[in-house]
């Protein structure tokens, strides 16, 4: 029962939750499914049109698409070499947008953080398959220091205590976005009542239980593993927390998140 419990720290998002809800709270395989849960309130920008990137260095860009799927380049107006679908890269495709984080915005195209394997992979959309908004909010995570920080306009405004992946099943530095949030059906489980999906992925787990091993954000149902290197990856918050992430400061979609090792 322990080892269940440790695995469900890595998100293979929809498997493992299921995965996870069925073998330590339903023998049965009966569980219901987590739902998709509206995230935050990304501010349309007025002025962030591809012929312009924002001037405010802590403003990112988050590039919704306009549909289910949408047609990646390796270079800006170059021909497509992948087609990214919500249905490969969401929980509940119907239930949540698929959305992008910017990294250049150009008048011929917009350079996008994808989430894929390998973890930091980007490329290239056509700008009029995708609409602008803007945030100011960003979130660091602190290996280290078991610290998760919410910053708004480069000021801090919230810290957090977290848990955080063992040594052999590291959480990966690097530059992520919010792919999705999760309403696990178990509150009190072992995600806790909410769970942000990362667009990065763990570097040495290739799957768990016929999903990919996404990197997440969740609660906890063991507050003492706050402040400790416990999971296969993900960040545990204690619940109150990542309540308060999801209820006062509603971070949209497209999240910038810096995990630092």
């Amino acid at each position: 029962m322990r080892g269940l419990r440790a695995a469900v720290c890595t998100l293979a998002v929809l498997a493992a939750l299921a995965a996870c809800t069925n073998a330590t709270e339903d023998p049965t395989g009966t569980s219901p499914t987590p739902t998709a849960t509206a995230s935050g309130s990304a501010t349309p920008s007025p002025t962030a049109s591809p012929s312009e990137a924002p001037v405010n260095e802590n403003l990112s860009t988050i590039a919704h698409v306009k549909g289910t799927e949408i047609k990646v380049s390796d270079t800006p107006g170059g021909p497509a070499t992948m087609t990214l679908k919500a249905e490969d890269v969401l929980t509940v495709p119907d239930q949540t947008p698929l959305v992008l984080l910017a990294k250049t915005v150009q008048a011929d195209g917009i350079e996008v953080y994808l989430p894929i394997r390998p973890n930091g992979s980007t490329g290239w959309v056509d700008p009029g398959d995708v609409t602008l908004y803007t945030t100011v909010l960003s979130m660091d995570i602190y290996l280290t220091d078991h610290q998760l920080t919410l910053s708004d306009d480069g000021e801090v405004v919230a810290t957090y205590h977290i848990g955080t992946g063992r040594d052999e099943l590291p959480t990966p530095g690097g530059v992520y976005f919010i792919r999705e949030l999760l309403a696990p059906p178990n509150p009190q489980g072992v995600y806790g009542p909410y769970a942000y999906g990362l667009s990065g992925y763990s570097p040495v787990l290739d799957d768990f239980n016929g999903g990919d091993a996404v990197i997440g954000i969740h609660g906890t149902n063991d507050p003492s593993s706050i402040g400790k290197d416990v999971s296969h990856g993900c960040v545990r918050m204690n619940n109150a927390d990542i309540t308060a992430l999801v209820d006062e400061w509603q971070l949209p979609l497209g999240l910038p998140v810096h995990i630092h090792e």
